[in-house]
């Protein structure tokens, strides 16, 4: 398993940015969701690449089986 991390800067005006590496697709939103709720409101989300990952995934794998149906 890749190892998860989770980067916070806090801001001098009290914000704080994370910053979430390693988990694939929406995961880093319910790795992260307890730690958001007890900072505050979150009032930006921006994706990173690694988010897009598993939606990727399964859409390749959605046109492989719509290409090769199983033989039963």
């Amino acid at each position: 398993m890749a190892q998860r991390t989770i980067r916070f800067r806090i801001r001098p005006d009290g914000r704080v940015e994370e910053t979430v590496e390693g988990v694939a697709g929406q995961g880093c939103q319910q790795l992260t969701e307890r730690i958001e709720s007890r900072l505050g409101t979150v009032q930006q989300r921006q994706e990173t690449s690694e988010a897009f990952q598993a939606a990727q995934r399964s859409a390749e794998l959605q046109q492989t089986l719509s290409a090769n149906p199983p033989v039963g």
